[in-house]
């Protein structure tokens, strides 16, 4: 199946066209902050992202800079190929909770060694989790977890008929 045509970006922008695969790491310090039942269980300066092709991208936030009262560990695991086995939380805060919808790699691969004691969550599930002061958008699909800001382009992996990108 071929994909859309890759939007172009604008000042400012970046596209997940452009993005490498293999993923790549990098540090962010635009504040990252996640709300979950009104409260704020994680605020940091210090993400990690993950940029991977057609994808947006997935934040990585340091257990230090999480409530972790509110992170219970999940049933289950997946694999990635890249950054290894992978490990879940279900989020409660008072009478709500969320299963599976944050995850950790608890010895990931060398290449990325970095998510060591990190921790990423889908936003769909979560009140709000803003970057930079910017609301954020699930990624499409509900199977990534992307976050789509306004300064990254796609069209992005995830929707309706992209599995075959």
């Amino acid at each position: 199946m071929n994909r859309p045509e890759k939007i172009q970006p604008g000042p400012d922008q970046e596209s997940v066209w452009d993005y490498p695969r293999p993923p790549r790491l990098e540090a962010t310090d635009k504040p990252v902050q996640i709300v979950f039942n009104g409260t704020t269980i994680a605020d940091t300066r210090r993400a990690l992202r993950v940029l991977e092709t057609s994808h947006p991208p997935t934040y990585y936030i340091p257990l230090d800079d999480i409530r972790e009262e509110f992170l219970l560990p999940s049933p289950g695991d997946s694999w990635c190929e890249w950054k290894g086995r992978a490990k879940y939380y279900t989020v409660r805060v008072g009478e709500k909770s969320a299963q599976s919808v944050a995850w950790f790699y608890p010895e990931p691969t060398p290449a990325f060694a970095a998510l060591k004691d990190h921790v990423a969550f889908y936003p769909a599930p979560m009140d709000a989790c803003y970057v930079d002061g910017e609301l954020v958008q699930p990624q499409p699909g509900g199977f990534y977890g992307g976050w789509v800001t306004s300064d990254i382009v796609g069209p992005f992996k995830g929707g309706p008929g992209s599995m075959g990108w």
